[in-house]
């Protein structure tokens, strides 16, 4: 493997280390204080972080929806894909089991009692919402937080904003989503914490799990075809622009 590629792949498990880990340990330690906008923030701002951070090793992807978006985009490559998804899983992994650690050692009644920031439909949604109302929920969030990542850093006027935009949509899907699923958008993110939740005895997170990595996966490639769809009207709108501007300077 090409050293190139091992720190992309490197710099993608530690960007998705970190943002499992503040991100869901946000939920699981201080949830009941923070609320549903204090662990929004807490996932948006790990994005912000980490975008600075490894933004220009792999670029800062940290999200197997988000590779599939740029893949399907022609951005990244079949082989860099697989690489990406390894990476990430591993890195929302090993954070699960740190974040398990950590609160074996708090005073907090262990996994059980705080889910680790588990996501879940039925009796494990704050609301209740239903399996199928999971798989919608989650396509929707997850197309627009991928069409965030997908615009922002398409146009060389907003690239350099867009781990702040990003960023900040990703903490905006997380206000709405957080009481319907606990808002995954993000498989790698979901299946650590559900792994871990299995091996201290509770297997509900990881029985649906199959929600919120199909869900994401589904709403990155409904990203990718209203992304190719917007270039297309732009492309075809900037030939008659052109010739208008040609008429009125003739004309004048």
């Amino acid at each position: 493997m090409e050293a190139s590629s091992i720190k992309k792949y490197g710099a993608e498990a530690f960007g998705t280390f970190v943002l499992t880990l503040f991100g869901c340990g946000s939920a699981a330690v201080a949830g009941a204080t923070l609320g549903t906008l204090g662990i929004a923030m807490a996932f948006g701002l790990s994005i912000v972080a980490m975008a600075f951070v490894i933004g220009n090793v792999s670029g800062c992807h940290i999200n197997p929806a988000v590779s599939l978006g740029l893949f399907l985009d022609k951005r990244l490559s079949a082989k860099d894909l697989i690489g990406y998804w390894i990476a990430q899983f591993i890195g929302g992994i090993v954070a699960a089991a740190v974040l398990l650690l950590i609160v074996s050692m708090c005073d907090l009644g262990g996994a059980l009692t705080t889910g680790l920031g588990c996501n879940g439909y039925d009796a494990a949604s704050s609301v209740g919402l239903t399996a199928i109302g999971a798989v919608v929920v989650e396509i929707i969030l997850t197309c627009v937080f991928v069409l965030s990542v997908l615009g922002s850093t398409a146009d060389e006027r907003t690239a350099p904003y867009a781990g702040i935009i990003i960023g900040l949509t990703l903490a905006f899907v997380h206000i709405m989503g957080i009481p319907l699923t606990g808002t995954s958008v993000n498989p790698a993110r979901s299946f650590g914490p559900a792994l871990m939740m299995a091996f201290s005895g509770d297997m509900t997170a990881l029985s649906q799990v199959w929600v919120f990595i199909v869900a994401p996966l589904v709403g990155a490639a409904c990203a990718a075809g209203i992304w190719a769809a917007f270039k297309a009207k732009a492309k075809a709108a900037k030939p008659a622009t052109a010739a208008a501007d040609e008429d009125l300077a003739a004309q004048a």
